[in-house]
């Protein structure tokens, strides 16, 4: 038994195959391409992965820094994860979830619930993080049908927010880079500001501050109407906004004025959850906040399976249930909901994580923190921020001016290749580098991925200064 379990070497396809890279430019799509390249772009190739490093098609050996898309939390290639995989697959591959149910969804469930905050006791589970907002924003929609408020269905966002690719998830999206050619449901969503404490006025305080992005959204609710808005939706930490911190306190301000207007709190942890921040769930462990809701995905198995869900609170649920429409039929599922291998590989990394990943995680982010912000010596680097294992370098051509555009919209991209050279793969973001390892790093790794994100940054700021691009 044990040999037929064996992964055979001939059964992986190669990073190295001559034919992958034009393969890829002849039938690939790629995600978020341009229009110049769609169909016909190759990206760089990635073959193998061990612990915190991965190998590219030429054999070089890049540490991992953003753990795949912020999701290998436990690292690559572990056994007990591929083993789950496999023996899940050889007793239940898949069931039909509209009329049949499997043991590992019933189990995972009682175990988010268990590690949620307030009555969040019910999850419905999703392919992954852009399913799983919108998903939650379906459920927001049925409930207010359901309870006679057809109009309460509003949408509050933020500036730097990203929730998904769907259609209403990604009207959600607060980069305006990612909607400059996309259509959206604009008449669904109101945005507000950024709750990015870098970005505010020089004279404000980050007190003032507060107190503004407070203000704003409560006079949002007063102008609008709270019986028009029916949820308002947050990552604890704005992700792919550039790891956007939010100040103390604010985001329970906001929690409070939804409580008070009958707004449901959807706490956006698709990236936040499962460790990023030291704990199964952010929401309330870091940020006292008890949702509505909370959707997750990314580390919930660690990359190792397509897996999303949202969390319901049991209030939510017993109003549906004591309705005068007993017969409303939440009209929503997908063909992978619940899926019994994503199911059980997430128990298995929740294991992984509850046996010494999670308390890894807490008692090295400072290290990991205070370290990246050496960095903020570097005349390229305007603020270096993060929380837990999650952290953004931000370029700007001058610290007085904070802008970025003078500078140069691909410097990201340009730390990135010197890093990549040097044996360290970052997420460029336009001026920003983010940071989000795999939570297993350890201090020596640390160590050499910051030395090598400094050499990356500085040789960008010496190609920068040849070109006359930047003085420095």
């Amino acid at each position: 038994m044990a040999a037929a379990r064996e992964i055979k070497a001939r059964e992986v396809v190669e990073p190295g195959d001559d034919d992958a890279v034009e393969l890829a430019k002849r039938h690939l799509v790629q995600p978020w391409p341009y229009a110049g390249s769609v169909g016909a772009e190759a990206r760089a190739l990635i073959g193998e992965g061990e612990g915190i490093y991965i190998t590219d098609a030429s054999g070089k050996r890049l540490i991992d820094g953003p753990a795949g898309m912020w999701c290998i939390n436990v690292g690559h290639r572990r056994e007990e994860l591929a083993r789950v995989m496999y023996d899940q697959a050889m007793a239940l591959s898949y069931n039909t979830p509209w009329y049949t149910m499997n043991a590992p969804s019933a189990e995972l469930a009682r175990r988010i619930a268990d590690a949620a905050p307030g009555d969040l006791s019910h999850t419905f589970f999703t392919t992954g993080g852009s399913s799983a907002v919108e998903t939650a924003l379906r459920f927001m929609q049925f409930y207010n049908n359901v309870r006679g408020r057809p109009e309460k269905k509003l949408i509050i966002s933020r500036g730097g927010a990203y929730h998904g690719s769907t259609y209403l998830s990604a009207s959600l999206n607060g980069r305006p880079r990612d909607r400059h050619w996309m259509d959206g449901a604009d008449e669904l969503v109101i945005k507000l500001s950024s709750p990015d404490p870098f970005r505010r006025p020089k004279e404000m305080s980050i007190d003032a501050f507060t107190d503004f992005l407070v203000d704003q959204f409560r006079d949002t609710v007063a102008r609008v109407g709270a019986g028009r808005i029916g949820a308002f939706v947050g990552e604890p930490v704005q992700a792919s906004g550039g790891v956007v911190v939010p100040p103390d306190g604010y985001l329970k301000r906001i929690r409070e004025i939804c409580r008070e207007n009958d707004i449901l709190y959807v706490s956006d942890e698709v990236v936040t959850g499962f460790g990023r921040l030291g704990h199964v769930f952010a929401s309330g462990e870091v940020f006292g906040l008890d949702p509505d809701m909370i959707t997750f995905a990314k580390g919930v198995t660690s990359g190792y399976f397509p897996l999303g869900g949202v969390i319901i609170s049991e209030r939510l649920l017993e109003k549906l249930r004591r309705s005068n429409h007993p017969d409303a039929l939440f009209g929503h599922g997908l063909t992978y909901t619940s899926h019994p291998i994503g199911c059980a590989v997430a128990l298995k990394n929740l294991d992984l994580l509850e046996e010494g990943v999670l308390q890894h995680a807490r008692e090295i982010a400072p290290y990991f923190q205070a370290r990246l912000k050496t960095l903020e010596e570097l005349p390229l680097v305007g603020e270096v921020r993060g929380a837990g294992l999650m952290a953004c370098v931000e370029c700007v051509a001058d610290r007085e001016s904070k802008d970025p555009l003078q500078l140069d919209k691909d410097v990201g991209k340009r730390i990135d290749a010197h890093c990549h050279e040097l044996g360290l793969l970052v997420r460029p973001l336009i001026n920003m580098c983010v940071m989000s390892p795999p939570l297993i790093i350890s201090r020596v790794q640390i160590d050499d991925m910051v030395a090598i994100l400094r050499e990356g940054i500085s040789r960008t700021m010496d190609d920068l200064r040849k070109e006359g691009v930047w003085r420095g």
